[in-house]
């Protein structure tokens, strides 16, 4: 990697950032000593535990986050005391919330509990608090002071779990990117989050090329150290070097932002989005630069609980964690249900216990959670987005339901929800008259959220931000419905609905139906054009390991599909390919729907005809002296004529 510090900044941007380091070169062993400090056990303002955050991932996937503070002047006669006692006008008596107090309150409460695992590396939490102070310290010394951005490119390591306190606690704003973009798309974050320091693996050191960074830190491997630099500064260095008896930053607004996600960028632009502050075992299969882990990194500190970290999120290492360290907890997309389903003999562990999992990014096809909970997990959906902060909705489980045959449960399993504890209020609704849609289960609207938990804007795209917010709601964009039961079920994005010959098809419906294939292991389903009806379904298709491909082709995909589908819907075209291209997770239909503009529809003979249709002629063929009473008695009545329209099929003549 070659560094180029400094680099040329747009008008208006900060400055170039000059580091102020006068540390000495530090011992690099790891700090796990007991702080020279004591730990605050009151006073200090923390938030409410007993019925906060909670890992039965039934009741809320995330931490109480506060109400919003509307204004910092109260009405008239409002007085109240914040957190020094003294008096000010506020809304009502509180003191800002953050959950850097998550940390703080794990250190007495959990203090001699495992905190973080990471191959033969254990810390404690009073070990991580100190660890945190010490980082925190160390960014202080180096000028990162308030609302700073401090970005980072890691895996799920322990520096980057520390980092989620650690950068708060200095003031600064914390920038997980995702480890999957390529050099030019990191460098573009940098120079727009305006990003003072940037902490990178070892192991991406050297795939990085030319990289614009006004200060460079190297992650190595706490583990096992390798020895690698980028330049002075190295992870362990800072922890070490940093006085943990430093203050921690006083926190005056809880909408002072904490961290900067951007979006993945699956339907356009990315844009950065930022946040405000607001004893189970948890396997980190989740990327943490992925809405910040859906806000567990913070949420586990709040129960005290274990934080088991892997470097790769492989089926071997994911069972061999699961089975090592009791592993209750674990969030992730539906995608890496397939690596665990696929994973070979020796790869597999024994599952002796439940483990509950939290998934979302795309709505999990019914098929595949039947799967997933045969082999030993517990599996809760939920809903939400990065501007949500993670989770929004959850499909809490109902005692009732588990009276219900095994395909029904996964039905209901297969919607997002009602909304968690910290969003106020969900609805869905007609974009343009901004009417509630009827609670059916049938009528779509955009599904809309308002709460302290939504985003405070995206960084510099206040276009964006105000097409986001419109008449007190967040539109998130994405089309479902309401069932009479207050949940709430994702049809779609906006942008994947296909519309074909005027008619609106969901491409999560088609994909449902091809995931109940035997030989399909993931399916996506987007709008290629059509010459006659506008756009049409196009299915891209990977297939189980051990398939025999030429079993399986696209007239049996197609004909698989017209078993169960209105004809309309069935996909025109069926392509098979080794892999799809994803993001976080999430398959990345634009560039699939790019693919479709070079590619040709392909009509089957039967697919022209209404099954009425076909009958009338079959008995045609089988007796031509029968033709007239054949077809009077199943030629297409007035109704099946309309029918036939509505699925693009021609109307039979008689």
């Amino acid at each position: 990697m070659e560094v180029l510090e400094g680099g040329k900044r747009g008008e208006g941007q900060r400055s170039i950032f000059k580091p102020n380091w006068k540390l000495s070169a530090a011992s690099t062993s790891i700090s796990t000593q007991p702080p020279p400090f004591d730990i605050p056990t009151s006073g200090s303002c923390s938030s409410p535990l007993s019925s906060g955050f909670s890992l039965h991932l039934g009741i809320s996937p995330f931490p109480l986050l506060s109400s919003r503070v509307i204004s910092s002047q109260g009405s008239p006669g409002d007085l109240a005391l914040n957190c020094n006692g003294q008096a000010a006008q506020v809304w009502s008596q509180l003191c800002p919330l953050s959950p850097v107090t998550f940390l703080e309150r794990a250190a007495v409460v959990y203090s001699d509990r495992t905190s973080l695992v990471y191959g033969g590396t254990r810390f404690t939490w009073r070990q991580t608090y100190d660890r945190c102070r010490r980082l925190a310290a160390s960014f202080r010394s180096l000028n990162i002071s308030k609302n700073d951005v401090v970005s980072v490119l890691a895996p799920n390591v322990p520096a980057l779990y520390e980092m989620h306190f650690a950068v708060p606690m200095a003031g600064a704003v914390l920038n997980t990117i995702n480890t999957r973009l390529d050099c030019r798309n990191v460098a573009s974050i940098l120079i727009h989050s305006e990003a003072k320091v940037f902490f990178v693996d070892y192991h991406r050191a050297g795939a990085l090329g030319r990289v614009v960074a006004p200060l460079l830190v190297v992650i190595d491997d706490v583990d096992a150290p390798t020895g690698i630099r980028l330049g002075e500064l190295e992870y362990e260095q800072l922890v070490a070097a940093g006085d943990p008896r430093q203050p921690v930053h006083s926190l005056d607004d809880e909408w002072d932002p904490i961290s900067l996600n951007y979006t993945s960028g699956t339907t356009s632009a990315p844009k950065g989005v930022v946040y405000s502050h607001r004893g189970p075992v948890y396997l980190w299969s989740l990327p943490m630069f992925h809405c910040n882990g859906w806000t567990f990194t913070w949420g586990v500190a709040a129960r005290g609980g274990t934080n088991v970290c892997i470097r790769n999120t492989c089926a071997a290492d994911m069972y061999r964690a699961i089975a090592d360290h009791g592993v209750t907890h674990m969030c992730c997309a539906p995608t890496v249900f397939n690596i665990l389903l696929e994973a070979s003999p020796d790869e597999r562990r024994p599952i002796t216990a439940p483990v509950s999992v939290l998934t979302g990014g795309a709505p999990p096809p019914a098929a595949l959670l039947q799967k997933m909970e045969r082999v030993g997990f517990n599996i809760t959906h939920a809903y939400g987005l990065t501007e949500a902060t993670g989770p929004a909705l959850v499909c809490e489980w109902r005692h009732e339901w588990n009276l219900l045959t095994q395909g029904k449960q996964a039905e209901l399993k297969a919607r997002q929800g009602i909304s968690v504890l910290t969003l106020a209020e969900v609805d869905v609704k007609d974009a343009v008259t901004m009417a509630s849609v009827s609670r059916d289960g049938k009528s779509q609207g955009e599904i809309v959220l308002r709460g302290s938990s939504i985003m405070k804007g995206y960084l510099k795209n206040e276009v964006e931000t105000s097409k986001a917010f419109r008449e007190g709601w967040f539109f998130t964009g994405d089309v479902g419905v309401m069932h009479p039961d207050g949940y709430v079920e994702v049809k779609d994005r906006s942008k994947d609905v296909i519309i074909s010959g005027g008619e609106n098809i969901s491409s999560v419906e088609v994909e449902s139906v091809l995931y109940r294939h035997p030989a399909v292991l993931e399916a996506a389903v987007v709008a290629m054009p059509h010459p006659k009806w506008g756009e049409t379904p196009c299915a891209f298709l990977t297939l189980k390991k051990g398939t025999d491909k030429e079993s399986v082709g696209e007239k049996a995909i197609i004909s698989y599909c017209r078993e169960s589908l209105p004809h309309f819907m069935v996909p025109k075209k069926v392509v098979f390919e080794e892999e799809l291209p994803k993001t976080n997770g999430k398959i990345q239909k634009f560039l699939l729907r790019d693919r479709t503009k070079t590619l040709t529809v392909t009509e089957l003979a039967t697919s022209r005809l209404h099954p009425v249709a076909r009958r009338a002629t079959t008995a045609v063929n089988a007796s031509k002296r029968k033709f007239s009473l054949c077809l009077a008695s199943e030629a297409p009545s007035a109704s099946h004529d309309a029918k036939r329209e509505k699925e693009h099929l021609p109307v039979q003549k008689s």
